[in-house]
């Protein structure tokens, strides 16, 4: 065999396994479809400015290993997510606090005086939540729900939040307290210079080859490697035999502006009807730079999948998690083949559970 392990995909999850493997002295070679590495966490630099193609992408764990991992490849900065949602004229602060509250309503000024709010609207469900508006009101009350809530996932699932399911939302943080912190982590950043840089260190001294469909020569590369690491469709290395697995695509609408500040926040959420897409994001503010004399902004707009877009969502009804899960038993049953990864296990996966992830199962193989 000439490699210990060919590696299906340059992503956040195939770089990891990738250098785990090296590093205990296992011949790899990377492929991937796409014409670059790192998955959709690439960045491109634009303007002098890392432009994140396919979304933001805000590093957050509470997982030790996991930060001094990838902080040995290259410096964190100090980016702390604080999106705001904008809905007709009125901006609020995100994830719902007490700034959000105070400004909802113009008699809080306590913990004490939102929690007296919330709770009176949340009475307005009285039985079990049989769908997501329900559910959304039963934990924060309507009106945090309508004006935070309904039009963007509404835009975000491209149905009414009468007809979604309730599991959607299991729970909505509300935090007594004036932090606009989205996440609760320990540690957070973005690497200085962009994701790009980050993953090429990981795959420094490692074959990779770029525009290189695995599909093609499915035969050939098992022949040449012990193990196939595969982070592709789950159903589609299984030539769709049970059926397509449903998925939530994006659009991205990126501008070039010659403005030095256009928004004032890395990311603004569009919470209404009165746009079509669900948030715009300046990529500058990522690296904390107001001074460049452009600006590079996105504008993203939730889509249905159609063949040849990009697989961003899991779509977790009882339809497509049964069919996961029988994609899932032929898996298992395939030799020398690992399957990993977002789009492999079917899953949403933060970016650190796809590190965590790949360092448990590089481990366990």
């Amino acid at each position: 065999m000439k490699y210990d392990y060919i590696i299906v995909g340059a992503g956040l999850f195939g770089a990891t396994f990738a250098n785990l493997a090296k590093k205990d002295g296992k011949k790899v070679l990377v492929i991937d479809r796409r014409g670059h590495i790192a998955g959709n966490i690439y960045t491109e630099e634009v303007e002098g400015i890392q432009v994140h193609r396919y979304g933001a992408h805000i590093f957050h764990t509470d997982y030790k290993d996991v930060w001094d991992y990838v902080n040995s490849f290259v410096e964190f900065n100090r980016y702390t997510n604080s999106p705001i949602a904008r809905i007709g004229d009125e901006v609020y602060n995100m994830p719902f606090n007490m700034n959000t509250f105070s400004k909802i309503w113009n008699d809080v000024f306590t913990p004490v005086d939102a929690l007296r709010h919330i709770e009176e609207e949340k009475k307005e469900i009285d039985h079990e939540p049989t769908n997501l508006e329900e559910q959304a009101i039963s934990l924060v009350g309507r009106t945090i729900y309508e004006k935070l809530i309904k039009g963007y996932t509404e835009k975000q699932w491209n149905r009414s939040c009468t007809e979604l399911p309730s599991f959607i939302i299991k729970r909505l943080p509300v935090r007594l307290t004036y932090d606009n912190n989205y996440f609760n982590d320990r540690y957070q950043g973005i690497p200085i210079g962009g994701y790009t840089k980050l993953v090429e260190k990981m795959l420094e001294g490692i074959e990779v080859k770029l525009d290189t469909n695995y599909f093609d020569n499915i035969d050939e590369y098992k022949k040449i490697a012990n193990k196939i690491v595969y982070t592709g469709p789950i159903d589609e290395y299984f030539n769709y035999s049970l059926g397509e697995l449903d998925w939530r695509s994006l659009r991205f609408d990126t501008k070039i502006l010659d403005e030095v500040n256009h928004q004032g926040n890395a990311v603004v959420n569009y919470t209404g009807h009165e746009v079509d897409y669900t948030r715009v994001i300046e990529h500058k503010h990522f690296e904390f730079d107001t001074t460049s004399p452009k600006t590079v902004v996105t504008y993203e707009y939730p889509a249905d999948y159609e063949k040849g877009m990009e697989k961003y969502y899991t779509v977790n009804d009882d339809k497509n998690n049964e069919l996961a899960n029988k994609y899932r038993e032929l898996a298992s049953k395939e030799e020398n083949v690992i399957f990993g990864g977002r789009l492999a296990e079917y899953k949403y996966y933060d970016m650190d559970d796809v590190i965590k992830s790949a360092f448990e199962i590089y481990k366990n193989n």
